[in-house]
C-alpha cells in the first residue's frame, strides 16, 4: 500500500452504506499505514473513534492516547469519555477531569460541557450548581446560532432546557429541547451510540410540557407512547407501515412486520426498512397517525 492508496481507501469508506468485512479491513489497514508513515494525528482520533463505535474501547483508547500526545483537541474530550463512563472496565473521574480540563482550556465545547457535568454532580469536584449553570450559558452563546449535528450544540440544548426548565421558564425550555431534538436526530441517522438515551430524555420532557400530540409526531415518540397498547401507521418512500406495541408481562413488546423487539429504543435501533435501520432513515419517515 502507498500513500495515495491509503488516503482514498481511508476517504471513500465514509461514502459507504453497508461496507463489506473486507473493506472495513482495508479500511482500518489504510489508517494504520497513515498513522505509521506519516503520523496523523487526526487519522489516530478517526481510527479510534471507529474502534470506539465498535465497542472495542482498549484499541479505542490506544489511538486516543496517541492522537493526545500530539495535543489535538478533540482527543482530549474523547479520553474524558472513556474515563468518565468506565469504557474500559472501570471509572475513573480524576483522569476524566484532567483529560476534559485540558480540553476546557483549549476551548473544546464537548470537554466544557463535561467538566460542568462534573461540577454538577460532584465528580472528583465539590458540587457548584452555580460553576455549571455558569459554563452552560457560556457555551450556548457560542452554539446558540449552529444548526448542524455535530456541532455539540443538541447537548447545550439540552442542558439549557433544563436549567430554564427549573426556572419556571417554560416556553423558553420548550424550544431548546425541541431545538436539540431536532439536531440530535440528524445525528443519529449517522452515529447513534449513547444517544438513545439522550433522545429518551428529550422526548419524556417534550411530553410531560406539552403531552403526546397524534397529529404531529415522529418515531422517536414512541419512545414514551409505546408503554401501552397502540398501532401506528407511518411511511417511507411512499410505502406504508405499521408498527404496534402489545402487552405482555413486563410491559410492553413492539412488532413491525413479523418481527418482535424489547421496546420502542429496541426497535428503533434494530429494526430494518430494505436493510437500513429505523434509526439512521429516521429523517426519512413520514405521515406517521395513531391506526
Amino acid at each position: 500500500m502507498d500513500s495515495k492508496t491509503a488516503w482514498k481507501t481511508f476517504t471513500d469508506f465514509y461514502q459507504l452504506k453497508n461496507p463489506s468485512e473486507e473493506q472495513v479491513f482495508l479500511y482500518t489497514e489504510a489508517m494504520k499505514y497513515i498513522i505509521e508513515t506519516e503520523k496523523d494525528p487526526d487519522v489516530m482520533l478517526s481510527l479510534g473513534g471507529y474502534y470506539y463505535g465498535k465497542k472495542r474501547f482498549d484499541l479505542a483508547l490506544r489511538y486516543y492516547e496517541m492522537a493526545a500526545s500530539y495535543d489535538l483537541d478533540d482527543a482530549y474530550q474523547c479520553l474524558g469519555y472513556i474515563w468518565y463512563y468506565g469504557r474500559t472496565g472501570h471509572v475513573d473521574y480524576k483522569k476524566a477531569y484532567e483529560c476534559f480540563k485540558r480540553g476546557y482550556d483549549k476551548g473544546n465545547v464537548a470537554s466544557s460541557y463535561k467538566i460542568a457535568d462534573m461540577y454538577k454532580n460532584g465528580y472528583y469536584v465539590e458540587k457548584d450548581p452555580e460553576k455549571y449553570k455558569e459554563i452552560i450559558e457560556e457555551l450556548y452563546d457560542r452554539v446558540k446560532k449552529d444548526n448542524v449535528p455535530w456541532s455539540h450544540a443538541s447537548d447545550i440544548f439540552v442542558r439549557l432546557a433544563a436549567i430554564r426548565a427549573e426556572e419556571g421558564k417554560k416556553e423558553e425550555a420548550l424550544e431548546l429541547y425541541l431545538r436539540a431534538k431536532i439536531l440530535l436526530r440528524q445525528q443519529m441517522s449517522w452515529y447513534f451510540f449513547g444517544q438513545m438515551n439522550v433522545m429518551k430524555n428529550i422526548v419524556k420532557a417534550i411530553h410531560e410540557m406539552v403531552g403526546f400530540d397524534e397529529t404531529d409526531f415522529d418515531c422517536f415518540d414512541l419512545i414514551e407512547v409505546f408503554d401501552k397498547p397502540m398501532k401506528v401507521i407511518f411511511r417511507h418512500n411512499h410505502k406504508r407501515y405499521e408498527v404496534e406495541s402489545v402487552k405482555d408481562e413486563e410491559g410492553c413488546s413492539v412488532r413491525f412486520g413479523n418481527k418482535w423487539y424489547r421496546s420502542a429504543e429496541d426497535f428503533l435501533e434494530r429494526a430494518e426498512i430494505d436493510n437500513k435501520k429505523i434509526v439512521e432513515i429516521n429523517m426519512e419517515l413520514y405521515g406517521f397517525e395513531v391506526a
